[in-house]
């Protein structure tokens, strides 16, 4: 039977249908979903042994709950994937304000229908969806907005008492009942409106103005806040936070893998055309992961998620835009596509004083070269500099090819805008460069032994093995001591 065609009270009690808290029937339906084996938040990476029990815990115990966490956690993700816990579709009062249950109505108006009606009483059906609300916490934000007012233009329209239920205009929580209503960003809201929220928490009623008016609510309240908005833009009151049963805190990727896996699923751009391989992945989730241990940039504020998600959308399109450009149909990345991420980098990361006075494009850059650097010891021994003891035979070099290729005066410059055909000779031009990607970090396909190439430059640059200069889209490697000759002399 398709009970959402019952649409009297009396073949509603007739179904055997029965009405229970929210906090039950989310308890009910999350147990189902535990013992069918269920992913109980798909899409959310990492918190497997971490967040995803805590909130487990805590519907199981009927809580109230918090998520307190930096920018870029999933907190609002987790949040809107609650709704999946109730049931698919829930009946009510048709034409009631507040989604009045049919057995057990709360308010006069509903009572007195149902007394006049009977069991011919219409009902309707609210979905799952249409039960879950949320409100991004602001310093605008009225009590009239959450809870609701008199609304004198309709008494006055209705000639009715100004103490009438039917003149009040109901906020987005009452509106909520028999659901789920999720505040966002908590510590926005003005203190004062927070003691509004005390009651629901408390009582699980409220009240409108000073009429003695009281309506008993059935709400789970969930919470979202920012550590660093507990100092720089508000703060939770004490009495309410004592009222959130449960406070969980989330936490960035732990593992690159991990993050790969969160930009891969969130990245809304299409790489049918594009292959990133695996290791340039890595190089951009390490650009996150090195700003969020970098000194040039706020660890209070957080460095989200979104900066590698924005980097490998902007990676792909530069790719996208080259090929299309160059006309050759090259699809493939390169080493100048990681710079090209710095625009998703520089909007994505607060500074500090410190990171302000290097600026925002070279800190980018820096945490790009570190990050580059970091993958690149992962696949390649450390350039060796010198002897450490003098009475010792010299330190194998594999880089020795590539050093004296480039001591011997020799440049190399690449061009985002280069054709194919010319990366390619470009950097097959470097004697040994090949053979040290073959003996260490071998692949058959032509593209990526030429980025890997490429690879080995950069990683030789940042290890101060030769030198590189950045002139607009172009990038030239050359000897380092000649590029420091070269810079003594512009200085005289």
């Amino acid at each position: 039977m398709d009970i959402t065609k019952v649409n009297t009270l009396g073949a509603l009690r007739e179904s055997g249908w029965r009405s229970r808290p929210v906090r039950d029937e989310m308890r009910e339906n999350l147990l189902a979903k535990l013992r069918a084996g269920e992913t109980i938040f798909p899409g959310i990476v990492g918190y497997d042994k971490t967040v995803v029990p805590q909130i487990v815990n805590a519907i199981l115990s009927r809580h109230h709950f918090i998520l307190l966490g930096l920018r870029g956690q999933a907190k609002s993700r987790i949040i809107r994937q609650l709704y999946t816990l109730l049931d698919d579709y829930m009946p009510i009062i048709q034409g009631t304000y507040l989604n009045e249950d049919p057995l057990n109505p709360i308010s006069p108006r509903a009572r007195k229908m149902v007394a006049d009606l009977g069991d011919e009483t219409p009902i309707e059906w609210r979905s799952s969806l249409e039960r879950f609300h949320e409100k991004l916490a602001t310093p605008d934000v009225s009590i009239a907005d959450l809870i609701g007012d008199i609304d004198p233009i309709k008494a006055a329209r209705e000639k009715l008492d100004i103490s009438n239920e039917e003149v009040i205009h109901w906020g987005i929580v009452p509106r909520t009942n028999r659901g789920i209503f999720a505040i966002n960003e908590l510590p926005d809201l003005q203190p004062r409106i927070q003691v509004g929220l005390l009651n629901i928490l408390e009582e699980s009623d409220i009240q409108v103005r000073g009429f003695p008016l009281r309506v008993p609510l059935d709400l789970v309240l969930v919470f979202s806040a920012n550590p660093e908005d507990y100092t720089n833009r508000g703060n939770i009151i004490t009495p309410l936070k004592d009222r959130i049963d449960s406070q969980i805190i989330t936490h960035y990727p732990r593992t690159v893998a991990e993050a790969r896996q969160i930009t891969a699923s969130e990245a809304s751009i299409a790489t049918d055309e594009v292959t990133v391989p695996d290791f340039l992945r890595d190089i951009l989730e390490e650009v996150t992961f090195e700003a969020r241990e970098s000194e040039y940039v706020d660890q209070a504020s957080g460095v989200s998620a979104r900066v590698s998600i924005s980097a490998f959308e902007n990676l792909i399109s530069n790719v996208e835009r080259r090929a299309l450009a160059v006309g050759d149909n090259d699809n493939y990345p390169r080493m100048c596509d990681l710079y090209a991420t710095i625009p998703s980098v520089t909007g994505k990361i607060e500074l500090v004083y410190e990171g302000e006075q290097e600026g925002a494009i070279l800190v980018a850059h820096n945490l790009i070269g570190q990050a580059i650097n970091k993958v690149f010891l992962e696949y390649f021994p450390l350039p060796v500099k010198g002897r450490q003891n003098p009475d010792a035979p010299p330190p194998e070099n594999p880089y020795e090819a590539v050093v004296d290729f480039f001591s011997t005066g020799q440049k190399l410059e690449l061009a985002d805008d280069m054709p194919f055909a010319d990366y390619k000779k470009a950097l097959e031009s470097i004697a040994g460069l090949k053979q040290i990607v073959t003996q260490h970090f071998p692949t058959r396909d032509e593209r990526e032994m030429l980025l890997r190439m490429e690879l080995v430059l950069e990683g030789l640059y940042h290890n101060n093995v030769i030198a590189r200069e950045e002139v607009d889209s172009m990038v030239r490697y050359a000897d380092i001591f000649s590029d420091m000759l070269k810079g003594m002399g512009g200085a005289r």
